[in-house]
Parts: C-alpha cells; structure tokens; sequence
C-alpha cells in the first residue's frame, strides 16, 4: 500500500500526498540546491575579483541587499510554477553569493582567511546533515515551530538593522551566535515540512533550505572572522 500523509492548502481543505510524490519533491531539492551552490560561488568570485561591492557599506549596502534580495523572492514566488521558475532562482543565488564577496573579500585578508571559509563551509555542511538525519528520526509534526522561528527571523532582522549603524563587534557576535541557532532549526523545520509533505513546489524548498545555509555560512564565518582570523 502507498504511503501516503495529507496536508492542508490555503483554503483548508486536504489533499493526498504519496510517499512517491515526498521522495521526488525532495530528491529534485536536493539537485537544486546543489546546482544554486555554483551561481553562488560565481557571484562571490566576480563580487572579491573585481571589489564591485566593496562601496556597499553601512545604509547604502543594506538597501541593495534587502531590495534585491526580497525583490528576488517575490519574483521566485511568481514563477516557481513556470519554466522561469528555475533561472530566476539562481540568478537569485548568484546575487547572494556578490553580496557576500564584500565579507569574503574582509577575511580573505587574514593570513588565514582561505582556511577560515572552508571551515565555515565545512561546518555549514555538517550542520546540514544534522538537521536532514535527525528530520528523517523525528516522527512528530514540527509545523509549530514556523511561527516562532519567523518572529525570531524577525528580531535577527531588526537587530541586523541597528547593528550595521551601531558597528558593534559585540553585537555582531552575539547575533552570529543566534542566527547559527535560529537557521539550524529552520533547516530542520524546512526538511521535515518537504519530507512530509507539506511542501510540494521543490523551488519553494529549494528556496527555503538555500537562505537556511546561506544565513548559517554567513554566521560561522562572521565569527570565524571576529575569533579566529589572524593578521600580518
């Protein structure tokens, strides 16, 4: 007998889900994701090669990235269902990953910068591990923990906010801190919400499971930086 589990759309009323459906959804997630990881490395190679965003700071670099970035979203939520679903998204990724080029470009000039990125990398990639073993064990619905781990994307947000006018080093890590705790979860969340079911557009998962990581190797590597990076 087909595995099957029923979720819930807008409207409230359910639909049926098979374990077929579940496994596809995710499998082409995780193809995705893969694929995003290069755009993403392209923008930052093109971001630390050529200094573009090296002007980017304090409000000026915050407008650029958020209205890029939520004007990217907007535009992926548009065409998830269509064939421009796909090149909207890593066109998406490419820009993150030349927002970060101005944070990779700071710790690239520590005499151990090549190495404090791989290990933000690297513990980026366990932690995503974690998270897919542990959402394959838990058996109990996690959709509850949506709206908290939102109203804490929230605070991290606002919190962002002040701190790229206060510049506080402090404040930073003390974000960085919350931030690898809060996506890490989200990672979970977003994990179990396509391995149930309650996902079914891999773009939208994709979507989800890329700013998870992006927001967790950010984090790590603000840290690495602030901890660990050493001078000339």
């Amino acid at each position: 007998m087909t595995d099957q589990v029923r979720t819930y759309d807008a409207s409230g009323y359910g639909y049926v889900v098979s374990q077929e459906q579940r496994n596809k959804v995710l499998r082409n997630t995780y193809w995705l994701l893969a694929l995003s990881l290069l755009p993403t490395v392209l923008g930052a190679w093109v971001g630390v090669s050529t200094g573009i965003t090296a002007s980017l700071t304090g409000g000026l670099g915050l407008i650029v990235f958020l209205g890029g970035a939520f004007g990217f979203m907007f535009a992926i939520e548009k065409t998830k269902n269509s064939a421009a679903g796909v090149p909207v998204l890593l066109a998406f990724t490419f820009f993150m990953g030349l927002m970060l080029s101005r944070m990779l470009a700071m710790v690239l000039g520590f005499k151990n910068g090549s190495e404090l990125i791989m290990t933000a990398f690297g513990g980026t990639a366990g932690v995503f591990l974690a998270m897919a073993s542990l959402a394959t064990v838990i058996k109990r619905d996690l959709s509850s923990m949506g709206k908290w781990l939102f109203v804490g994307a929230i605070v991290l947000m606002v919190g962002g906010i002040i701190n790229v006018f206060v510049g506080s080093t402090a404040g930073m890590m003390a974000l960085s801190f919350a931030a690898i705790g809060i996506f890490s979860a989200f990672m979970l969340y977003d994990l179990k919400r396509i391995m149930d079911g309650g996902e079914t557009n891999y773009i939208s998962a994709t979507l989800a499971l890329y700013l998870d990581m992006f927001n967790v190797f950010q984090s790590l590597l603000a840290l690495l930086g602030i901890m660990g990076g050493e001078r000339d």
